[in-house]
C-alpha cells in the first residue's frame, strides 16, 4: 500500500486480513515457521475496520462524511456538541503509545515528542503537539483530549507508535475515543483503569508504523552492527505479537525478515513472541535460537519492540539467552527499535501532510 496516498486519505489501515500465513521466515534452516504457529480463524470483528470499511481500505477521517453538508450550517452540528473541521480552527498532534511500567520506556518515547516538535509546528499546520500513553501512566489518551478540547481544538491527528495491527489499534484506541461502539472493548477498558472520552474535537487516526519503509531500515541497520559473517548466521526477530491477529504480526515479521535478506545476506531467519500470547515466557524467543543454532554458527538476537523495557528485553529475551546455554554463539543487545531519526521523520511527515488534507479540505468546505 503506497503510505503516501494513504495518508492523504486519513487512514486507520488495517492491511488485510483475508489471507492465512502458512509458511515462516526461514530460507536456509532445517525448520519453517514462528515459534508460535498461526491456527487457522475467522472473526467476525475483524471483518470491518471502526468506520464500517473492509480491511484493506482506507477509513475515512470522521471528518469527511459530513464535510459538505456541515459547511452550510455554520460552526456546530445540529446538536451543538462538535466544532467542524472546516472551520478553519486549530489543529493539534498526538503521539500515542502503549505505554509501561518502565521509566526509561516512556522517556524514550516521549523524546520522539521533544524530537519532532519544532518541525511539526513549524509553518503553522498544526498547533500544538502532545504526547499519551494508552495504559498504566499519565499522561493519558482522555487527559490530553481534553486539554485540547479546552483549548479549542477543532482537529486532532492521533499518531499510533504502535508496530501493526492489534486489539490496540483495532479496538482499544478507536473505543477510547469513541469512534468505535464496542461493548465489550467499552466495559473492559475502564476495569484497566483506562479512560474513554468522546472528544469535541475531531481525531483523525494516522497510518499505523509498519507501512513506511523505516521498520525494516531499523532492523536491518542493527543486523548489520552485529553480524560478521551473514552466511554463518541466523537471526531471531523478537517481538511483542496479539492473539486475535497473529497472522498480521507474522506478515510483519515476514517483510522485515525479506528485506533483511535482501539487504544483509542472512538467509536463516526466524521470529518470536514475547507478550501476552505466549503469556511472557521465555520459552518461545529460546526454541527459535536453538532452531538457528542447529544450522548457523551464530544467532542474532533482536528486539522488535518500540523501546527498552528491562522486563522484556531482560528478563524474557536475556532469560531465553540464558536457557539456551551457547553464550559465545548468541550475539544480542538490549536494545529496540527507538530512538531512530527515520521514524522521527515520519512522525514529522505523517503529521504535517495530515495537517495540509485538512487545510485543504476546510479550504474546500469554506468554498461550498
Amino acid at each position: 500500500m503506497d503510505q503516501r496516498s494513504s495518508a492523504t486519505r486519513i487512514v486507520l489501515t488495517l492491511g488485510s486480513l483475508a489471507a492465512m500465513l502458512t509458511a515462516g521466515l526461514i530460507a536456509g534452516c532445517d525448520r519453517v515457521g514462528s515459534a508460535t504457529p498461526t491456527s487457522a480463524r475467522q472473526s467476525a470483528s475483524r471483518e470491518h475496520n471502526a468506520s464500517g470499511e473492509k480491511p484493506g481500505q482506507p477509513a475515512r477521517c470522521p471528518c469527511a462524511a459530513s464535510r459538505t453538508s456541515e459547511a452550510s450550517h455554520g460552526s456546530a452540528q445540529p446538536d451543538g456538541s462538535r466544532p467542524l473541521c472546516g472551520n478553519g480552527s486549530k489543529v493539534g498532534v498526538l503521539l500515542v503509545s502503549h505505554g509501561s511500567h518502565s521509566e526509561g520506556w516512556r522517556k524514550t518515547v516521549l523524546d520522539i515528542e521533544q524530537s519532532v516538535r519544532n518541525d511539526i509546528l513549524r509553518g503553522g499546520r498544526v498547533a500544538e503537539v502532545r504526547s499519551a500513553f494508552m495504559e498504566y501512566t499519565e499522561p493519558s489518551i482522555a487527559t490530553q483530549l481534553k486539554a485540547f478540547d479546552r483549548e479549542g481544538f477543532a482537529d486532532v491527528i492521533l499518531v499510533p507508535l504502535l508496530l501493526t495491527v492489534s486489539s490496540h489499534s483495532f479496538d482499544d484506541i478507536p473505543t477510547i475515543i469513541g469512534q468505535k461502539q464496542d461493548h465489550l472493548t467499552a466495559n473492559t477498558l475502564p476495569l484497566q483503569g483506562i479512560e474513554i472520552y468522546e472528544p469535541k474535537a475531531r481525531v483523525c487516526i494516522a497510518p499505523l508504523l509498519d507501512f513506511p519503509a523505516v521498520l525494516g531500515k531499523n532492523v536491518v541497520r542493527r543486523v548489520r552492527q552485529m553480524s560478521k559473517a551473514p552466511a554463518n548466521e541466523g537471526v531471531v526477530l523478537v517481538a511483542y505479537g496479539d492473539k486475535q491477529y497473529e497472522e498480521e504480526w507474522n506478515r510483519l515479521l515476514e517483510k522485515v525478515g525479506n528485506e533483511l535478506r535482501s539487504e544483509t545476506g542472512v538467509d536463516c531467519i526466524r521470529h518470536s513472541w514475547c507478550g501476552h500470547i505466549v503469556q511472557y515466557k521465555s520459552e518461545p524467543t529460546a526454541a527459535a535460537i536453538r532452531d538457528v543454532l542447529d544450522s548457523k554458527q551464530r544467532a542474532i538476537v533482536v528486539p522488535v519492540l518500540v523501546a527498552v523495557d528491562e522486563a522484556f528485553q531482560g528478563k524474557i529475551i536475556g532469560g531465553a539467552i540464558k536457557d539456551v546455554g551457547e553464550d559465545q554463539r548468541i550475539v544480542y543487545r538490549h536494545d529496540a527499535i527507538l530512538p531512530d531519526e527515520n521514524i522521527n521523520r515520519w512522525v514529522v511527515d505523517i503529521s504535517l501532510e495530515l495537517a495540509s488534507t485538512l487545510k485543504d479540505e476546510h479550504a474546500s468546505a469554506r468554498t461550498k
